[in-house]
């Protein structure tokens, strides 16, 4: 007797957040261009209203879902499963959904420091699950363990103090900081209606980095 395989290989929490991406996605597609811009004003994150109404306050978590046209959702969407499935996996649903939230949140206080034109997508919130990632990704390699993440072995959590001395660690985190504003300036020099929300990406990336360790239920090996 056979069992049915799912098509995505990933905690029930994962696949839920990226069907809300995808219909999100669609539903706006099927607005006119007006109701379409009503749901932009009324869900995109802008800097100048935060907190000055209740959509000043939801715009934190509710731009998350919105992005600019299909290849950014396709892009997101993509990152999103590639790191959001070990994160979910290691903390389960209901924390990771906090995790995830929360590092949207970061990117967003952070781009706020720098802009004051309006931002949607996940970015910020998906690099924040990188940032996350790296707090358990580097130990077993560092061990010589090839087999630590493999079926249910979880591999520790790398404390803050060791993450932030660890050269391999901080290769990634100086990397992926050179890495977007790079591009980030790449592209404004080379395409003027088109703009990388660097600033997003490193609030929600430091963001899930530093705070991980909150997250984690601390299984060992």
């Amino acid at each position: 007797m056979s069992h049915r395989q799912p098509i995505f290989n990933a905690p029930t929490v994962v696949v839920a957040l990226a069907s809300a991406f995808v219909a999100v996605h669609l539903l706006r597609s099927l607005l006119t261009a007006e109701g379409d811009e009503q749901v932009l004003q009324l869900l995109a994150f802008v800097p100048g209203r935060l907190g000055a109404d209740v959509t000043g306050v939801t715009q934190l978590v509710t731009h998350i879902f919105l992005h600019g046209n299909l290849p950014h959702l396709l892009v997101n969407t993509a990152w999103f499963l590639a790191f959001a499935t070990p994160v979910a996996r290691r903390i389960g649903a209901l924390r990771f959904l906090l995790l995830f939230l929360l590092c949207g949140i970061g990117g967003a206080l952070l781009f706020t420091a720098f802009n004051q034109a309006p931002m949607v997508g996940a970015s910020g919130a998906i690099s924040g699950l990188m940032g996350a990632a790296l707090r358990f990704l580097f130990l077993p390699m560092k061990d010589g363990d090839t087999d630590a993440l493999a079926g249910d072995t979880r591999p520790p959590l790398v404390p803050l103090s060791q993450a932030l001395t660890d050269r391999r660690i901080l290769t990634a985190v100086i990397g992926w900081t050179a890495i977007n504003v790079l591009a980030a300036r790449g592209t404004e020099a080379i395409f003027e209606d088109m703009r990388i929300a660097w600033e997003a990406h490193l609030g929600g990336f430091f963001t899930g980095f530093l705070l991980f360790g909150l997250f984690d239920r601390g299984v060992n090996r």
